[in-house]
């Protein structure tokens, strides 16, 4: 009997052990190591530009891992431009004009001097083969790029494409196996998690800097009409030469390049704008494709649901946008839309406001079909308009609506 009891003790010990190797130790062994990137899907478009998060949810990292992870990705910008330089001030001549004028009966031929101006800023490689996105206002007219890293090495880069209606630009550099930053996706960060900046802020270079998402989807300018706005905002410290540089979560992955800051003073006041991850994707891959970015045009302006407005056309709800008025000719005119009808749907996705309907109507590709839901006296229809291509110089000079409902052209 003894026997039996003694076999089945060591057997239970023996198990005991088993089982403690197996749920403490190997989970440790195959666990991916810190800074291990994995590539974007071949079915993503994507693929082979930027590095995408693996699908499983990645655990949390504190403050230093990720330091060490995404900082040797940063690298520092400095942009030369040619600029008219300045003259006496206050429009003044130089003199002697007035005895030129007397003596040749004509003005004297006034030739501005130029001035080289070096626009300082940060950028972050998202390929092993050096490419770098950053801020397009930092290398827009710039006619030397050189990008300095976290190494020590010095490059002259090449400017791919800019896209300065969401104030993104790509970059180039004739380099091998860098390290290079994953890009999140900005849908599912939360207001409130933490995040990281990483920049050079008045050339102090990779200055790391933490904070939290203090909000999503702010639009900062609601006059400016011809750029799309749908940034992320943090207390993270960013001030002048920050801009470019990434905004990370903490699971290293970048949500935001950070691209603006509000301040009455000029310095950081804990209000930081970031260009969301999920918005730089979908340019920087057309931007490697053709230089430029394609977006659909519908010919409408738009404007929110207020209440008074909610009433007046017996709407259920503030979800979608209302049309105010039709270009003549244009893809909304031609598939039958028609002033007061209130866009809430396009191509199966709910439209939440002016600026969602926007946004959602450039990222259909010009030539391709939009289906739109909508609501016209109280009834709910459907349409099909095929978009045309939105030409950036369209929206340029524009000014903002007088009326007491901000508008948006789309």
């Amino acid at each position: 009997m003894k026997k039996y009891v003694w076999v089945a003790l060591s057997s239970f010990l023996l198990g005991l052990v088993v089982a403690g190797y197996l749920f403490l130790y190997l989970p440790e062994r195959n666990a991916p190591k810190a800074g291990a990137f994995e590539k974007a899907a071949v079915s993503s478009p994507a693929a082979g530009l930027i590095a995408a998060p693996a699908p499983e949810v990645k655990a949390a990292m504190d403050f230093v891992s990720i330091s060490e992870k995404v900082g040797p990705t940063v690298v520092k910008i400095d942009a030369e431009r040619r600029e008219k330089a300045g003259g006496f001030g206050m429009d003044e001549g130089l003199p002697f004009d007035d005895f030129w004028d007397r003596f040749f009966g004509r003005p004297r031929q006034k030739q501005q001097p130029e001035e080289r101006v070096v626009a300082q800023g940060t950028g972050f490689f998202i390929a092993p083969d050096g490419y770098i996105l950053t801020n397009s206002h930092i290398v827009e007219n710039a006619v030397k790029v050189r990008v300095n890293t976290v190494q020590g090495k010095e490059y002259e880069a090449k400017i791919v494409g800019t896209d300065p209606l969401t104030d993104i630009a790509l970059l180039k550099i004739e380099a091998k196996d860098v390290p290079y930053a994953e890009l999140g996706d900005s849908s599912q960060a939360k207001v409130g998690e933490w995040v990281l900046a990483i920049g050079n802020p008045y050339g102090l270079d990779h200055t790391v800097t933490a904070g939290i998402v203090s909000a999503k989807s702010r639009e900062i300018d609601p006059s400016d009409r011809s750029t799309f706005q749908d940034f992320i905002q943090t207390d993270a410290a960013i001030n002048r030469g920050n801009s470019g540089g990434p905004l990370i979560n903490m699971r290293g992955e970048v949500i935001g390049i950070t691209s603006n800051i509000f301040t009455p003073t000029g310095g950081n006041i804990g209000i930081g704008f970031a260009v969301p991850s999920n918005m730089a994707k979908k340019v920087i891959v057309q931007l490697k494709d053709k230089g430029r970015v394609a977006r659909g045009h519908l010919g409408v302006t738009v404007q929110d649901i207020s209440d008074g407005m909610m009433k007046q056309l017996k709407l259920i709800s503030r979800q979608g946008a209302i049309i105010s008025s039709i270009q003549e000719g244009s893809p909304a005119a031609k598939a039958g839309l028609k002033q007061y009808d209130v866009v809430t749907e396009i191509n199966g996705q709910p439209v939440k406001d002016r600026f969602d309907l926007r946004l959602k109507i450039a990222d259909v590709l010009p030539g391709n079909k939009a289906v739109l839901k909508f609501i016209r006296d109280g009834k709910e229809m459907t349409i099909t308009a095929t978009v045309e291509d939105l030409e950036p110089q369209t929206e340029k000079g524009q000014t903002a609506s007088p009326d007491k409902d901000r508008r948006a052209h789309v």
